[in-house]
């Protein structure tokens, strides 16, 4: 009951959370964990070393339901505690000392560690983490605060038939009977979201940046024919950005590996990044939906995130906003200048969007969207880079990750930093573009202006100039300022408008809703088009607007499945289904293998493709619903949500 009290009366004198810091240094920490995975049950032994900054009786580790037992402290029994949330160590510690701290544990953790498909004796076996607005200490025993650093040495016990992933450089593995040990060392200290391990099946290349590092890259072994096009331009990439950022990459190695049903588009884990295996695409589905500025962003917060680390979430752009804007960078220096701008204005109309509707913040609000702080940060460092010039711009960003890598940040550090090279006061351009949160549109437009691309577009406006816009589409301007035309007047398209690229020809696809005779023998050459988007919309079309052809149609793109959400497979199904006539005796089958993808065993992505489509026909039957109801409690809350709105929708009907 004293211990408890202790405790509380620590809560109350802000002595817990981000507070811990100021009085002990937790220095690295030596993890052994096995799974096991059918029980989703993680065991471990975690040995800490610490420091004692300010002498006191009591510290704490975050630790979510979890069972504690052997809790010494340097070798000696110690009295602690655990609730729902923390272990507690009660102990007279002493300013100045070091103590190591070691303990045994087991925890069934319900977020942060994921056991995928291990109920399913053909799924995709896989676990993996996901720290970052989950928290690590669901899974171990950690520290939730960011601003306290440490080095994770992790050792994993697994089935050796299973690849076993983590941060840091693998330095030994050790082999058991049925079991392998895989030692990874990481050398340098971070932030206990950042701890990652995945385990799965898979296979890697290896190539090696300028600079020497090993990149490797991780792929399911029957995805080998998609590991170029996935992969594509990340060598490339490394390297730019260490140039670019001007400071070595700053861990040992760098690693990427895909995974089933993850939560986000990826994760900078330490020099660990996974992602989502919704992105292991072909060479049709590069042009379309590819990897390439995701793989750039989570490279770029290696540095921006993972070296220097926001002290809290008002400094979240120092994050968010650096790993776009360099992201940009590193596909500017692949797709060149017009690319760079165009995205820029991609990312000014959704902040406009936004801004309309009332959701604009200030950069420096911890509560802004993602939206401000990705795309307004992105934003704040190119005008603030064309404020300063080049040279002070990257010398500030060289200087401020020298002079706090391992360490935490706020905005005034790098903005002292930029005032220093470029011997400028800043304080009216954070005023008026961190703390301000009005969007200033026309100024971040006047800057756009200064790209001739982005001026040749939005000169491009139809509802004022009609008779120009068909010349427009038969002249050398861009293929975006074209597809505006097509988007704003269908009905002017030609034939010659067909011989044009790949982007072109997908606006065409997707802006004519009646196809006009004229053009049916030209609408019908999208769907050899290597772009899955444009054969979407133009199967959906051509079935819409010639009934007597639709045979045809669905038996040249019987054999397509589109993207990792087999979006054309999905949709050649339904249409086959409801197309009187059309192989009768195969419709059967056909509604198995739609309804079969609302299984478990399918990505979320797929299953809720299948879903939609059911439902258009009402189709949803008992395996369907069912299969929907074990959807209500999927991991991913975006896929819960979407499938619990159905459910409702189906019991309501």
């Amino acid at each position: 009951m004293k211990f408890y009290l202790l405790a509380f009366i620590f809560f109350i004198t802000g002595f817990l959370c981000a507070q811990q810091a100021d009085y002990v240094d937790f220095k690295s920490a030596a993890v052994w964990v096995t799974f096991q995975p059918e029980a989703k049950t993680v065991l471990g032994e975690v040995t800490y070393k610490l420091d004692i900054l300010k002498s006191r009786d009591s510290i704490f580790l975050d630790a979510v339901n979890m069972e504690f037992s052997l809790v010494t402290l340097n070798g000696k029994s110690v009295d602690f505690r655990s609730d729902s949330k923390k272990l507690w160590i009660k102990h007279k510690l002493k300013k100045g000392k070091s103590y190591e701290l070691k303990f045994e544990y087991k925890a069934q953790p319900k977020k942060a560690l994921y056991f995928i498909d291990w109920e399913y004796p053909n799924g995709n076996k896989q676990i993996w983490t996901q720290g970052q607005g989950k928290y690590t200490s669901n899974w171990l025993p950690s520290i939730d605060d960011m601003n306290d650093k440490i080095e994770f040495d992790l050792s994993i016990t697994f089935n050796k038939n299973y690849e076993v992933i983590a941060n840091g450089k693998l330095i030994d593995k050790q082999i058991n009977d049925s079991t392998m040990t895989w030692h990874y060392d990481m050398r340098k200290p971070m932030a206990s979201y950042l701890v990652a391990l995945a385990i799965g099946k898979y296979d890697k290349q290896i190539e090696y940046s300028e600079s020497g590092k090993p990149l490797e890259m991780y792929y399911y072994p029957e995805d080998s024919l998609k590991f170029e096009p996935t992969y594509r331009y990340t060598k490339q990439m490394f390297d730019f950005l260490e140039e670019e950022i001007g400071v070595a990459y700053p861990w040992q190695n760098y690693k990427q590996i895909p995974v089933k049903d993850f939560l986000y588009a990826g994760m900078e884990n330490t020099s660990s990044t996974i992602f989502s295996d919704a992105f292991v695409v072909n060479d049709t589905a590069f042009v379309d939906k590819n990897y390439v500025n995701v793989n750039a962003h989570e490279l770029a917060h290696q540095w921006f995130g993972d070296l220097v680390t926001e002290t809290s979430g008002t400094h979240h752009w120092l994050q968010e906003g650096f790993a776009t804007y360099y992201a940009l960078l590193a596909e500017r220096n692949m797709f060149g200048d017009n690319y760079y701008y165009w995205r820029l204005y991609e990312y000014l109309q959704e902040l406009d969007v936004q801004d309309k509707s009332g959701g604009s913040t200030a950069l420096l609000n911890q509560k802004s969207s993602s939206t401000t702080f990705y795309k307004k940060g992105a934003w704040v460092l190119h005008l603030l880079r064309e404020k300063v010039g080049d040279d002070a711009f990257k010398s500030a960003v060289k200087s401020y990750l020298n002079k706090y890598a391992f360490k935490n940040v706020k905005t005034k550090d790098f903005i002292a930093e930029v005032e220093r090279t470029s011997k400028q006061d800043l304080s009216k351009f954070v005023a008026l573009w961190l703390e301000n949160k009005d969007l200033n549109y026309n100024l971040m437009l006047e800057s756009l202006k200064q790209s001739v691309f982005i001026q040749e577009y939005l000169m491009v406006d139809c509802e004022l100039y009609t008779s120009k816009c068909g010349e427009y589409l038969n002249s050398g301007i861009s293929d975006e300022a074209k597809a505006k035309v097509i988007e704003q007047i269908p009905n002017q398209i030609t034939s010659d408008n067909f011989k044009s690229p790949i982007k072109v020809r997908q606006a065409i696809a997707t802006s004519i809703s009646i196809i006009p005779e004229r053009l049916k023998q030209d609408y019908e050459s999208l769907l050899q088009d290597e772009s899955y988007v444009t054969i979407e919309a133009a199967l959906m079309n051509l079935w819409r607007n010639f009934p007597q052809e639709r045979y045809k149609y669905l038996n040249q793109t019987k054999g397509i499945f589109g993207f990792h959400d087999k979006n054309i497979r999905m949709l050649w199904l339904t249409l086959a289904l409801i197309t009187d006539g059309f192989e009768p005796e195969n419709k059967p089958e056909y509604f198995k293998e739609l309804t079969g993808y609302t299984s478990p065993k399918y990505s979320f992505d797929i299953r809720q493709n299948a879903f939609m489509f059911l439902q258009q026909i009402q189709a949803c039957n008992e395996v369907c619903r069912e299969n929907l109801k074990e959807a209500t409690t999927h991991h991913n809350w975006q896929f819960s949500k979407f499938s619990k709105s159905m459910l409702q929708a189906l019991n309501q009907n």
